[in-house]
């Protein structure tokens, strides 16, 4: 299977897409239906340390913290 370009590094999950060839689609299902946000949306803003609340709140005040620091 070819190498997805996804930039998770959950690679143990069974929803990345270097795990099967559906692409990120069983990643954005489960995301949604858990009101939470990819990784990959995460580590596009900065690299995330220490995060163990995925949701879109959660994911907001990331965006505005990591925007004032620049």
């Amino acid at each position: 299977m070819k190498k997805h370009f996804c930039t998770c590094h959950v690679v143990e999950c069974p929803k990345n897409p270097n795990n099967h060839n559906e692409g990120c689609d069983p990643c954005i299902e489960k995301n949604l239906e858990l009101g939470e946000v990819p990784a990959c949306f995460w580590l596009n803003v900065s690299k995330v340390k220490g995060s163990t609340e995925w949701s879109a709140d959660n994911f907001a005040k990331f965006v505005i913290k990591e925007r004032e620091k620049a």
